[in-house]
């Protein structure tokens, strides 16, 4: 038995594995059936991942399957372009569905349920507007009142449906509304509704329907119409759940049961689509799939790996109860598997010309591994010459102790190369250092006869006359504040001003030329970046996916 799998059998079930296994022991079901139910109105987004991870990962430790389900019974906001992203995230998670299913699929059997409960009595056709159903319904602490035509006929409330569904009353005209209980405490109990009228155009159906579903109404019975033996929701379900089996029973139709887990929070984020879809067509992102944007589109951007969603949506778990999860945690999963994969390459951001004055001028070619976390790591030359660039912030004329890096007199090791000396600082008219003149050690180099000599700092650099100008974009947490939903006023006002900073030339070495989307990278001392699709064969623009360490930890500690 391998350590994994010996690791797999200490860990506990969650609550859900549990009540599976007993369904399975039990003999309640030979197999299980979940579906994940996106809303096409919008991308998904990382609390999604959670969702997805759970529904998928659940059918397939049990040898069971998932559905792909589109709630698509709001004409108005959904679009095929949402289905398609939708699809693309999944696959991209490494996930596959066993049918891609719609509640579209089951408008002509959902409106026979509706005439089913009209005949028992169970439906009614009610006039009252909105804010008159509304004013209605009572509050939490106070029943409500029945409407006035809570009480029409079986035969006339059939006849209004049907003349509802022929197109003969204007959107809002008329809703049907199931008959529960206008005194239980539940609120989702006081008569919900369960049909209105949108003349509206639908991506599927066309416009063979002028009558649609709620999704308190399709939702369950969908699951039903499916066999869905396991629903799992998040817990702002619960107190529909109440009404989902209410109308399965009522129905006498398949009893899906619903679950309900805590939906995943994010720090330094928003979650909800509206505010999402505010922030793309407000102009403070640039699209859905922004990298700052906690969308999957977003993340697969910026260069986030399935692997490491997945490994954050296994840590976060599965609870009972709401909590806010620390982004760092996402971003520390990242990181852990960018250091595993990623190439390593030398890109100076703000560069600062060095001039090895002993160096006799032509071109030399070094080797550097491309990533020493592979035991099996392959190498790339670098060319190496007499101009080079090094980070500005790598050289100090006048240093503190504690700073290891380039100044006069001291010495540093150049990555994959030599040791040099700054014995001269040069400057322009106005003070600023423009060059610096140093000597390097020829026999320095790994392998040569004074490789061994102690240096306190080893810095990155590129070869002036090889290097390749590319765009940086350096991205950022979008939001100031650990959680922007909660704070008073506008949650815009809390955006991070700094969440994108762009370098439009920096210097990299040449081996990014090849630079491929399927790859990721650790620049040297700088970051995990992912090439970004708005990259051209003359132009390369790197994304930032994360920073080499939590830098955000060290700046709450300041504050």
């Amino acid at each position: 038995m391998t350590e994994d799998i010996k690791k797999e059998e200490e860990k506990s079930l969650n609550f859900l594995e549990e009540i599976v296994e007993e369904d399975l022991a039990g003999g309640k079901y030979k197999s299980i059936l979940t579906r994940f139910p996106p809303e096409p109105n919008g991308h998904l987004h990382i609390g999604h991942s959670k969702s997805i991870a759970l529904n998928f990962g659940l059918a397939a430790k049990y040898g069971g399957k998932t559905n792909l389900r589109f709630d698509d019974t709001n004409p108005v906001t959904e679009e095929t372009e949402y289905v398609e992203s939708i699809k693309e995230d999944i696959r991209w998670l490494g996930f596959e569905w066993a049918e891609e299913l719609y509640a579209s699929d089951y408008f002509e059997q959902l409106y026979q349920f509706a005439e089913e409960l009209i005949k028992k009595g169970l439906a009614y056709v009610d006039d009252s507007t909105a804010e008159q159903i509304a004013a209605l319904k009572g509050t939490p602490t106070s029943p409500g009142k029945d409407s006035p035509y809570r009480n029409r006929s079986v035969e006339e409330n059939l006849q209004l449906f049907r003349d509802m569904r022929a197109g003969k009353y204007d959107d809002g005209e008329k809703v049907l509304r199931a008959k529960v209980d206008m005194a239980a405490a539940n609120m989702q109990l006081r008569d919900p509704i369960m049909y209105r009228i949108k003349h509206a155009h639908h991506h599927r159906t066309g416009d063979a329907w002028c009558i649609y579903p709620l999704y308190d109404f399709a939702h369950g019975q969908s699951d039903s119409i499916e066999k869905i033996t396991h629903s799992i929701c998040t817990l702002e379900f619960v107190p529909h759940r109440p009404l989902y089996d209410w109308f399965i029973d009522k129905l006498d139709i398949f009893p899906s049961h619903q679950y309900e887990f805590a939906r995943l929070n994010l720090s330094y984020t928003v979650m909800s689509k509206r505010k999402l879809l505010q922030l793309v067509n407000e102009g403070y992102v640039s699209s859905w799939d922004d990298p700052r944007m906690p969308t999957i589109s977003g993340l697969r951007r910026r260069g986030y790996t399935p692997e490491s969603i997945r490994d954050f949506a296994e840590r976060v778990g599965v609870q009972k109860r709401d909590n806010l999860i620390d982004v760092s945690l996402l971003e520390f999963c990242v990181r852990e598997h960018l250091n595993k994969i990623a190439l390593r390459r030398m890109v100076v951001f703000d560069p600062l010309k060095i001039v090895l004055t002993n160096h006799p001028g032509q071109e030399e070619l070094l080797n550097s591994e491309d990533n020493p976390e592979d035991p099996a790591t392959t190498h790339r030359e670098m060319p190496f010459g007499r101009e080079l660039y090094i980070e500005r912030e790598d050289f100090m004329e006048n240093p503190p102790k504690k700073f290891f890096r380039l100044s006069p007199g001291q010495k540093v090791r150049l990555k994959s190369a030599y040791i040099i000396q700054c014995d001269e600082v040069i400057k322009d008219a106005a003070g600023k250092i423009t060059e610096l003149r140093c000597s390097y050690l020829p026999e320095s180099k790994s392998g040569g006869a004074q490789s061994n000599i102690k240096v306190q700092a080893t810095i990155h650099w590129v070869s002036i006359a090889h290097a390749i100008t590319v765009e940086v974009r350096l991205y950022d947490r979008l939001f100031r504040v650990e959680n922007p939903a909660a704070e008073e006023g506008d949650f815009k006002e809390y955006i991070n001003p700094d969440s994108l900073q762009v370098i439009s030339a920096a210097y990299a070495e040449p081996a990014l030329r090849q630079a491929k989307f399927a790859e990721h990278y650790q620049f040297l001392r700088k970051g995990y970046f992912y090439l970004d699709k708005d990259s051209s064969e003359e132009k390369l623009i790197f994304n930032r996916t994360t920073t080499l360490r939590d830098n955000w930890v060290k700046e709450q500690k300041k504050n």
